[in-house]
């Protein structure tokens, strides 16, 4: 099969769930023998191996740059529409879809799932992150109901839909029920986590990913900041960065917290964090909006139990049962008792085990069979 994904951004240039998930995939499908393209905006012509080429090969992938780089989020920490309608205006124009066998179009930012259905009309396919709904007013307010509108129209443009999620997969049905859908979840690379060392620096707790107002990282500093009054040495380390990282460490010093939280930006190669997880109690993903959460079954694969919140619009907490992680409200009281009795008690190694095999169902090479046998009935 000649597969085409699109999506404004890509790894490893740019760190992030669908990044992630696209590039696993696609990797994989190449190593199968298939011709797989990706189109995004040119993130890897600022670097120094692959400076001002448009097209490149890496990993098996064929990288089509179609525009340049843009910010990605406004001064308001909201995903840009002026991007979002750069990015499809790109697919408009250079992107070159008509000779493929499957377009893979990630749902969001939606105006570019419009233009990829101009430009290949046959076998387009969707894959959902997450459907929002009514959260389009909590996130834009009155305007939300253009968000809404736009986003409900993509449903009209494919039968052929990939959700990632439970949760995702029930609020597309609120939408509509599409003729050829399906859940394929996210995963790891569970071999490769096996064989990788634990960082010989020892955190109590870890978190990872974006910093984004949705990731409600602020919750896990107000935490720290409870927890030190009982245990004053103890260790959080936050791996990422974002529009909000700003706020975040200033947060940090208000309370006092310099010497417990330490800041690193996303590392260069996954195997680093994975060290990093293997050395922690247990991660944090306060997120209140999450299409899946790839760190969960991560930090799972490295026997790392999770903590996440019971939000409507969080999937990750589907993820969790009473032998990976713990589910609890939006309050840093909570949290923080729940790290003091982490740190006093310690993760033994049956929870550890029983971790690593719930991480075993997600593992990259059974994704990409689901994923290539999902396309290959379309074809068929």
């Amino acid at each position: 099969m000649k597969i085409a994904f699109i999506y404004d951004t890509a790894f490893p240039w740019v760190t992030g769930g669908a990044e992630r998930r696209i590039y696993e995939i696609a990797s994989r499908l190449s190593n199968r023998g298939h011709d797989v393209h990706i189109f995004s905006l040119g993130y890897w012509m600022n670097t120094g191996e692959f400076s001002s080429k448009k097209i490149i090969k890496h990993d098996g992938i064929t990288y089509h740059s179609i525009g340049k780089p843009m910010k990605l989020y406004t001064k308001n920490n909201t995903r840009s529409i002026k991007e979002a309608l750069y990015f499809a205006r790109c697919i408009l124009i250079n992107a070159k879809l008509k000779d493929f066998d499957i377009v893979d179009c990630q749902g969001f930012p939606y105006f570019s799932c419009y233009t990829s259905k101009i430009k290949h009309r046959k076998n387009l396919v969707i894959t959902l992150h997450e459907v929002w709904n009514d959260y389009w007013y909590e996130y834009l307010g009155k305007l939300g109901i253009f968000g809404k509108i736009i986003e409900k129209g993509i449903f009209n443009l494919t039968k052929n839909f990939i959700c990632v999620s439970q949760l995702t997969f029930e609020n597309m049905l609120k939408n509509k029920c599409p003729d050829n859908s399906t859940i394929i979840a996210n995963g790891v690379n569970i071999q490769e986590i096996t064989f990788v060392n634990p960082s010989k620096e020892y955190k109590d707790i870890i978190f990872a990913g974006r910093l984004i107002p949705e990731k409600h990282v602020d919750l896990i500093i107000n935490a720290i900041s409870k927890v030190k009054k009982v245990h004053p040495l103890v260790k959080c380390k936050i791996i990422g960065n974002g529009p909000s990282e700003k706020y975040l460490k200033q947060l940090t010093s208000s309370l006092n917290l310099e010497n417990n939280i330490i800041f690193e930006d996303f590392y260069e190669n996954h195997e680093k964090l994975y060290s990093e997880i293997k050395s922690s109690s247990a991660l944090i993903l306060p997120s209140k909006r999450e299409g899946f959460g790839i760190i969960v079954i991560e930090a799972n694969a490295c026997g790392v139990p999770v903590i996440t919140l019971d939000n409507n619009m969080n999937a990750a907490k589907d993820l969790i049962t009473k032998d990976n992680g713990w589910i609890i409200g939006d309050d840093s009281e909570q949290l923080s008792q729940l790290i003091n009795n982490i740190i006093e008690k310690g993760i033994d190694n049956n929870q550890r085990n029983l971790c690593r095999e719930y991480a075993k169902e997600y593992d990259w090479n059974h994704i990409t069979s689901q994923t290539e046998k999902f396309y290959l009935d379309i074809l068929k």
